[in-house]
């Protein structure tokens, strides 16, 4: 498959995941450390439900708009760390304690961040942490 073809499906799967309120998304280029896939997209859900909806919409909106299934798709029970496997590219989609643990980005440091080629944004603003309340 040519480059653009696989940049087309990135683009196409992170404006699914972006309209599905996913957040803190980055889209990290592997290819060069790796022969697992070419990119990986990282993003962050508010909770397990979201996580599944996030996942559901991706794999929706790549099967009607560019024509292709996952090959692989892990994680959607209990959703805490989603992974959608397209060969050329893998979306991790994370609740944000899972992905604070699991830390891929320290682990893929070395790869580019490729975010703004897929968004027109550097990276997407990290949320705001709710302060926790207190209770007597």
């Amino acid at each position: 498959m040519s480059e653009t073809s696989i940049e087309s499906r990135v683009r196409v799967g992170v404006a699914a995941a972006l309209d599905k309120k996913a957040f803190d998304l980055n889209v990290m280029s592997v290819g060069e450390l790796t022969s697992i896939a070419d990119y990986f997209i990282l993003t962050s859900a508010s909770n397990e439900r979201q996580a599944v909806a996030i996942a559901d919409n991706i794999q929706e909106v790549l099967r009607a708009k560019s024509k292709v299934k996952p090959l692989l798709v892990e994680g959607t029970s209990p959703g805490r760390w989603i992974l959608l496997d397209y060969g050329d590219f893998i979306f991790h989609i994370f609740t944000e304690d899972c992905r604070r643990f699991y830390g891929l980005e320290r682990l893929w440091g070395d790869a580019p961040n490729m975010t703004a080629d897929f968004t027109g944004e550097e990276q997407q603003a990290p949320r705001p942490r709710r302060a926790l309340k207190k209770t007597s």
